[in-house]
């Protein structure tokens, strides 16, 4: 008899624990504490197949700059811009982006909140602001409902946002154990960068790869064995053959150098549909991650194209959508704004040259190669700017002339001459030239011999200050300026069409997002995120 009562007191205690976690995640769902008020509804028919393209640090200047710039490049008259595909959309909205601790987000806090429905902390991955609670993504949602599950992106495929999908982790710098999630996910299909800790931090651990194929997992790196993979070949890793040193894709400018790519964003998206496609459905998330990284440079022309990449991966899904209508949805939006890009800069007031981006043939970590090979070269006190005038040219179509060679270009364009008038544009000013000269001398030192005071931080914000001193020049004589190295907390658009798109409208929180997705799954967003990990060994299931 005791022995029974002491089962029912065990029991209420278990309960009471969980209904305090339950609040706790609950809370979550509606925004955090219960911030949102936006009782959404869905009576449609669930979405079969979902997509959700995330463009990190995409906010609406990098979206729109893509828009001028092909307008401006496409030799009709100016100004005009052209849509993007997704931008085409018919749902349409803006959604807040703000941390639990800060109201200008990182990508693990937002991504927390737009795949889990939770505000946390920046840094990190689908755990509470307390990191004891671990939040169930709507990926693992889908997983376990039985639709396939893949992820693809252009950084490595542990980096903040695809793990926030299949991971939980205090911190977005543990690689090694988020690897470990991923292995542990049992999601059908992971496509683009690589791995950054493969052995752990230390180089000791178990190679993921390894542990990836003794848990079934077929693991490719080779482009041709991508492209052959097919549905019946099983889980699949399928890392790209060119990455960086962060274990990326290169960005897309660089293809117009004859850079070779490897498989493009689009190319990842089309064969993730394929390894997917199934009669229960798929979930895939495709993210642009490089425009982010582009922009934290504060390099607009990189920024851009790999902004018309991710259009361009879209557009594969839009191609599937086509033989089911009724069934697909496709999500497109940013995470946050990256680099308080504004269009428009004070030294060209009202004006904009957006053709002039066309010039730029190379990212800035391709450039920042140029540097490091020259400093080698050369020391701090033969190093010249004169140097690397063909290199400007040839790179970014900035001219150093003379006073007799720039007089005729200026009587040419006001003779009415357009490509003088163009050229001229770019052509570096006295007070450019010296500013490339100081940044010279900078680049010159070790990084650990140049100044750390604020003034040299907002010069060159810790990238390579050749470098970012060209991608500046270019970007104001184009008309575009930059606030900041970093994230910026400006509300992020959202685009939408298919099933259940109309839910996408409106003005609401990120973590709104997260409630939209699963409601158009057919899923019960409150209900389901109760899959919580609780401190210890015991677990709150979902009934």
């Amino acid at each position: 008899m005791r022995e029974e009562k002491l089962k029912i007191v065990r029991g209420a205690v278990f309960l009471l624990v969980a209904l305090f976690f339950g609040a706790v995640i609950l809370g979550g769902c509606t925004g955090d504490s219960g911030r949102s008020d936006r009782a959404e509804t869905y009576k449609g028919e669930p979405a079969k197949y979902v997509f959700l393209f995330i463009g990190d640090g995409m906010g609406m200047p990098q979206i729109n700059a893509a828009e001028i710039f092909l307008g401006a490049t496409a030799k009709k008259e100016y100004p005009h811009l052209e849509k993007l595909g997704f931008t085409q959309f018919p749902s349409q909205g803006m959604m807040t982006t703000y941390a639990a601790d800060s109201f200008i987000t990182d990508s693990a806090s937002a991504i927390t909140a737009m795949a889990a429905g939770h505000k946390t902390n920046d840094g990190v991955i689908n755990m509470d602001p307390g990191k004891k609670v671990k939040y169930k993504s709507v990926a693992e949602m889908a997983r376990d409902k039985g639709m396939k599950v893949g992820i693809v992106s252009s950084v490595s495929i542990d980096h903040a946002t695809p793990a926030g999908f299949y991971a939980h982790q205090p911190s977005r710098n543990n690689y090694y154990a988020i690897a470990q999630e991923l292995v542990a996910s049992n999601f059908d299909f992971f496509g683009g960068g690589g791995f950054k800790q493969p052995q752990g931090s230390d180089g000791k651990q178990q190679d993921v790869l390894a542990l990836a194929r003794s848990k079934g997992y077929k693991v490719i790196n080779k482009a041709e064995e991508i492209k052959a993979l097919k549905p019946g070949d099983g889980k699949v890793i399928a890392i790209n053959p060119v990455l960086d040193k962060e274990k990326a894709l290169t960005y897309a400018i660089n293809a117009l150098r004859g850079q070779d790519p490897g498989l493009s964003l689009a190319e990842y998206t089309a064969k993730a549909i394929e390894m997917l496609d199934n009669p229960k459905g798929f979930f895939l998330m495709v993210e642009g991650g490089k425009i982010d990284w582009a922009c934290h440079a504060n390099d607009a022309a990189t920024a851009i194209h790999d902004t018309l990449d991710f259009d361009r991966a879209v557009a594969e899904a839009v191609e599937f959508s086509k033989k089911h209508p009724k069934e697909t949805l496709i999500v497109v939006t940013g995470d946050h704004e990256c680099g308080g890009m504004t269009l428009g800069f004070a030294g060209t007031k009202y004006e904009t040259y957006f053709d002039l981006l066309a010039h730029q043939k190379i990212s800035y970590d391709e450039f920042d190669l140029l540097v490091e090979r020259y400093r080698r070269e050369h020391t701090a006190e033969n190093a010249k700017i004169e140097d690397w005038l063909p290199a400007l040219k040839e790179n970014f179509g900035l001219e150093g002339l003379s006073g007799k060679d720039r007089e005729e270009l200026v009587n040419k364009a006001k003779a009415g001459d357009r490509e003088a008038a163009s050229r001229l544009r770019l052509v570096l000013a006295p007070e450019e030239v010296e500013d490339l000269k100081k940044a010279l001398a900078l680049s010159m030192l070790e990084k650990k011999e140049r100044p750390q005071d604020a003034r040299t931080y907002l010069l060159y914000g810790g990238y390579e200050p050749l470098t970012v001193t060209v991608t500046h020049i270019l970007n104001q004589k184009v008309g575009i300026g930059w606030t900041s190295y970093s994230h910026t907390g400006v509300p992020i658009p959202v685009y939408a069409v298919g099933a259940g798109a109309e839910m996408f409208s409106g003005y609401y929180d990120n973590t709104d997002l997260y409630k939209k997705m699963c409601l158009a799954l057919g899923f019960d967003p409150a209900r389901e995120n109760v899959l919580a990990f609780l401190p210890g060994k015991a677990k709150m299931l979902a009934a």
